[in-house]
């Protein structure tokens, strides 16, 4: 086995400090790597990147490729040691090395505008979020949003490289959908969907999990061609959508029964369990077609259609589910309690989903 004393002795000062060092520290990266021992070449990878943060943070942004690639190889490192110990250590450690790659990148004062470090923020900002994601310690993403708010000086995202933008972007939205605030979610991702490269189908695929559901959400329901295009969301996604056209309750809960464990996994859950109103606004659009749109229905016969869709209600339940339509902008009209009618409006009595006011309002 190759000792790095040995090579220290043999090769050290051979060139420039700190680069015979860092070489040095390569070469054990790689040899640990080829004898399958990861966890050891992590700890060879980050003692490189410490070396290197000596002279990077001391220079201008000329170096950002060669620590955009040591941050990759560390980041890769850490989740090959992890799935060997089947703990987080690696890669919560990589999350604190690349947190300081970004406060070095951040802090640049000194370079030329075209040579600052400053132009690796973003990049650095989309591994540190991704090892913050793996590690479920996405709390601490909130620093990193603080400390670039903080720094008015940085350069216009815009002007980054657009891989960089659709990364940010994307955890931006992701966020903010886990912070439930959907509009901010919905607008983030969906910029990153229509700036991602169109070859880089999983990456395309990563941000629709989460918009798809987003723009079920608000009634914009997603196209046969779209979904054709990614197989894997349409198995998931698409028998809510036929349930959703068809006003079919009884298979959009039977969708929610098979793909539970999935979404959670996904966090998707309670989004998808939201959008059943929708199933709900179907279910009674089609009592008030079979009507012949009749501007006056009985209580009783959405209280009959829930029933026959397999949801075992009360009457007072029934209503209460008409008043719910009526208050989230999906019927217009009111309920006469005292006679038992729901009273609609003569003219559009179900509004088309997209055109509800701050759908996301009143979730």
């Amino acid at each position: 086995m190759i000792k790095r004393d040995a090579l220290t002795s043999q090769y050290g000062g051979a060139i420039e400090s700190p680069w015979d060092e860092i070489a040095i520290r390569y070469v054990m990266v790689t040899t640990h790597v080829a004898r399958k021992r990861p966890s050891e070449a992590f700890n060879e990878q980050s003692q490189l990147i410490s070396l290197f943060f000596r002279y990077f943070s001391q220079n201008t942004g000329w170096t950002l490729p060669a620590l955009f690639s040591m941050l990759r190889d560390l980041r890769d490192l850490a989740h090959d040691a992890d799935i060997n110990g089947r703990y987080s250590s690696e890669l919560e450690s990589a999350a604190g090395v690349v947190a300081k790659a970004f406060s070095a990148c951040l802090t640049d004062r000194t370079s030329p505008p075209d040579q600052s470090r400053k132009w690796g923020v973003y990049y650095v900002v989309g591994l540190v979020m991704k090892c913050y994601f793996r590690v479920k310690r996405i709390n601490l993403s909130k620093n990193i949003l603080r400390a670039l708010d903080a720094n008015t000086d940085l350069p216009p995202l815009s002007a980054y490289p657009r891989s960089h933008q659709v990364t940010y972007r994307y955890y931006l939205g992701m966020l903010n959908f886990l912070n439930e605030d959907y509009a901010k979610a919905e607008q983030e991702l969906t910029l990153a969907f229509y700036h991602c490269h169109i070859e880089a189908h999983r990456n395309q695929e990563r941000i629709l999990t989460c918009l798809v559901p987003l723009r079920i959400l608000r009634g914009h329901l997603p196209s046969n061609e779209l979904m054709q295009r990614f197989p894997v969301l349409d198995e998931l996604f698409s028998p809510f959508v036929a349930a959703i056209r068809t006003g079919d309750i009884s298979a959009y809960d039977t969708a929610l029964e098979r793909w539970e464990h999935r979404l959670v996994e996904l966090n998707l859950w309670i989004t998808i369990e939201k959008a059943r109103e929708l199933c709900i606004r179907g279910l009674f659009r089609r009592v008030w077609v079979a009507t012949e749109k009749s501007t006056r229905i009985p209580v009783s016969m959405f209280h009959c259609s829930l029933r026959l869709s397999g949801n075992d209600v009360s009457v007072e339940e029934a209503e209460c589910f008409v008043a719910n339509m009526i208050y989230k902008g999906y019927m217009r009209g009111y309920i006469s309690h005292e006679k038992q009618m729901v009273v609609l409006a003569s003219t559009n009595a179900f509004p088309r989903l997209g055109e509800r006011p701050s759908p996301y309002a009143l979730l």
